[in-house]
């Protein structure tokens, strides 16, 4: 085996494995019900369309085959059926999933999805037929109903561009000037009869389906109010119907937690045809709805989270038909649009503030006669308070020769010249310690001052005789 087939061998594993991951959702059941897989809420596989070349179709009935089908028709008379007879909450009883009506609209949403690949193929179609006369049309009107309806409108006359009222009503008056402008200049030809008669039939079977398509919404919308009034109340009928219908019915939407309900109708790949959507992960049709797209981008996805959440409370009041009203449908709305509104407030104004005082430790400090004693005794004399103050702009003299800079501040410079030593508060002499206590210091010339006193006193010539008292004497 060559390096080429290797190559070749393990791409095809890679894409084995790759299938295995996704299933493509087979065994969907034919009366419209979503199968298993969507059922339990997962993504929605989106076959990638391939650009095909209509040009050599003859006509559009060969490859657009919905319009003259059967379930077509009868969904669309069962649809003037129920408009005609308009029924009452009070006859639904039971199971919602075995009202016949339920099932009607669950066919008639999933008909919209097969209407709206039904549109693409017809447009592909008429713009190749088209490319022929117009073929800068294409990339100024990308809307594909405008662009048929701008096809019929025009024709092989590229002229009934310059006031044309219809084509204002289809195009806006930029779009209107720059198209009449390139038609002017064109390198297309003429079309055919034939051409230019199936290119109408190709835009009438668009039109006719687009106008089925509104027709199905408008009545989604107004038997959802009979089938889920609550959850219809929330995030629209049509949100409500397409979610209904991709869970399986609303016993089984009611039994789904809200991080599953969020996903449903998510799709894991884009269109590769005329999508004008680039579809963002994990989002579905809640995502997508009126409610979550009014908000700012940043808010959508935690948008979401909330209107999920509130539409599994409102899906299991509708299962068990309580509140008919849609009265709690009307307060989890409220209660979503004042959380909205709560989030796109304006952050309060700062204010400016003066900066709070310093948090100081606690010290630990001593109070009472003993540590004021202390402090006094430590404190600085005031011999120290003079050396340590200095005159401005005054040279200083230096106290010795050998340490520059020592001086002695305003000691004796009150005017005599010489060193004055200030009065010095007693209190702050050092005190004696406990150990010198017991000393006693003895002055010579005071002790033989005392002798020669007492000499004098007793054995001078002229003392006098002392009477001296015994001890006994006096104890007698």
């Amino acid at each position: 085996m060559s390096l080429a087939d290797e190559l070749l061998a393990d791409l095809e594993e890679a894409g084995e494995e790759e299938d295995g991951l996704y299933p493509a959702g087979e065994g969907a059941e034919s009366d419209g019900e979503p199968g298993e897989n969507q059922a339990d809420g997962g993504l929605e596989d989106i076959p990638e369309e391939m650009e095909v070349d209509y040009s050599g179709t003859e006509s559009v009935t060969s490859i657009a085959k919905l319009r003259h089908s059967k379930p077509f028709s009868e969904i669309m008379d069962k649809i003037g059926h129920y408009v005609g007879n308009q029924r009452k909450n009070s006859e639904v009883s039971g199971p919602v999933e075995a009202d016949p009506e339920y099932r009607l609209i669950v066919a008639a949403n999933n008909l919209t999805v097969e209407i709206d690949n039904e549109l693409n193929i017809i447009h592909k179609f008429v713009r190749d037929k088209y490319s022929k006369r117009f073929p800068e049309l294409e990339s100024l009107v990308p809307n594909a109903l405008d662009y048929i309806r701008t096809v019929k409108e025009l024709g092989n006359s590229l002229e009934k561009c310059k006031n044309n009222e219809t084509l204002q009503q289809i195009l806006t008056n930029a779009t209107i000037m720059v198209v009449s402008v390139t038609a002017s200049t064109t390198q297309g030809t003429m079309l055919g009869d034939d051409e230019l008669q199936r290119l109408e039939e190709a835009c009438d079977m668009a039109l006719e389906l687009n106008q089925s398509k509104h027709r199905i919404y408008e009545y989604v919308e107004s038997r959802m109010s009979f089938i889920a009034p609550n959850l219809s109340i929330i995030v629209g009928a049509s949100t409500a119907a397409k979610i209904m219908g991709v869970a399986g019915g609303l016993t089984n939407l009611s039994k789904m937690p809200a991080c599953n309900l969020m996903l449903l109708g998510a799709q894991r790949r884009t269109l590769s045809g005329f999508s004008s959507t680039s579809l963002l992960p994990h989002t579905g049709y809640i995502y997508h709805c009126d409610v979550v797209q009014s908000l700012p981008p940043d808010l959508r996805r935690k948008a979401a989270r909330l209107v999920a959440a509130k539409c599994t409370l409102a899906a299991r009041v509708d299962s068990f038909h309580e509140s008919a009203v849609g009265k709690v449908g009307y307060d989890l709305k409220e209660e979503i649009e004042r959380k909205f509104d709560k989030w796109q407030e304006p952050p309060p104004v700062k204010q400016v503030k003066p900066l709070p005082a310093p948090l100081d430790g606690q010290r630990k400090k001593r109070g009472g006669r003993r540590y004021r004693k202390m402090k006094e005794r430590l404190g600085l004399t005031e011999i120290r308070k003079h050396a340590n103050r200095m005159t401005f702009a005054e040279i200083e003299d230096d106290a010795y020769q050998e340490d520059l800079g020592f001086s002695l501040g305003q000691l004796g410079k009150s005017g005599s010249g010489r060193v004055r030593q200030a009065q010095v508060n007693n209190s702050t002499k050092a005190r004696i310690s406990k150990s010198l206590q017991g000393l006693e210091i003895v002055n010579p010339q005071a002790a033989e001052k005392k002798v020669a006193e007492a000499n004098q006193k007793y054995f001078s010539n002229m003392a006098e005789f002392l009477k001296v008292k015994h001890e006994k004497e006096d104890k007698v």
